[in-house]
């Protein structure tokens, strides 16, 4: 992997975390288009670059994380569902991520399912934000981000539906997203960079250095214009351009360009 691949790779990852349009698929086009899907190093740089996007959360929203112990106690629980299962099905989620077909139908579903979420979900509590969720609420919302197991739906676009299934409002929803993500990433991005280790020459450091950097600024500035334009103009065309994608991709699929991390 050159540097510039691990800028572009990076920028893909910071923009797309957050957003609720699924960056393991972006992750999988990109590295796909650029030749280096096969490489060992490439599935352990799409991980690890995860921690400069963690890191983004962290920097906008501190001093929420210092708010109280029941805000851990929450986030851990909402976790728990993801931690269980991925350790439980990570063979079968490994096998999923080298189907393209795969990819481009949670692409397509998750896109409709955007379309229709702000009239299934039209009537939030108002004065029902994070540090108001209850226990069996956090968990739900917990279990809702296990389907993003299935590459191509998008951790960011269950968690955010799972919100506001929980009557959350769509900052709320938003924002919890972003902190469970902290816990979600971490575990997967530090399992993956312990196993990585003994790999990992001087040039790999680099090159991670660099990515984490890059998808540090790009997330935090996704999340700061996600925000503001989510409270303004919804989902439709993140539902719109996730129908497209997944199209594409299927075209290219059809026409025997191969687009595999496997």
């Amino acid at each position: 992997m050159e540097t510039w691949h691990a800028i572009l790779l990076a920028i893909v990852e910071g923009l797309t975390e957050y957003l609720p349009i699924s960056s393991t698929g972006h992750i999988i086009i990109a590295s796909s288009l650029l030749g280096i899907h096969e490489a060992p190093f490439t599935k352990d740089y799409t991980v690890i670059v995860q921690f400069g996007a963690i890191l983004s959360v962290l920097v906008l929203y501190w001093r929420r994380f210092l708010h109280s112990f029941h805000f851990y106690q929450k986030l851990f629980v909402a976790f728990l569902p993801a931690a269980v299962l991925g350790l439980l099905l990570k063979n079968k989620i490994d096998a999923l991520l080298g189907n393209v077909v795969v990819v481009a139908v949670a692409l397509i579903l998750g896109g409709v399912v955007l379309l229709f979420a702000e009239k299934w979900f039209s009537r939030p509590d108002p004065r029902h934000d994070i540090s108001e969720v209850p226990y069996p609420q956090a968990a739900l919302i917990g279990f809702i981000q296990c389907l993003a197991f299935v590459p191509g739906v998008s951790r960011s676009a269950a968690t955010l539906l799972g919100g506001l299934s929980q009557r959350l409002s769509m900052k709320a929803a938003a924002e919890f997203s972003f902190f469970l993500a902290v816990p979600t990433l971490t575990g997967a991005s530090l399992i993956k960079l312990l196993k990585a280790l003994p790999t990992l020459d001087a040039s790999h450091v680099q090159v991670l250095l660099i990515g984490n950097v890059v998808s540090f600024v790009v997330g935090a500035v996704t999340i700061r214009g996600f925000i503001g334009y989510l409270t303004r103009g919804g989902f439709r065309w993140f539902g719109y351009y996730r129908i497209a994608l997944g199209l594409v991709i299927l075209g290219l699929a059809a026409s025997g360009v191969r687009l595999s991390l496997m």
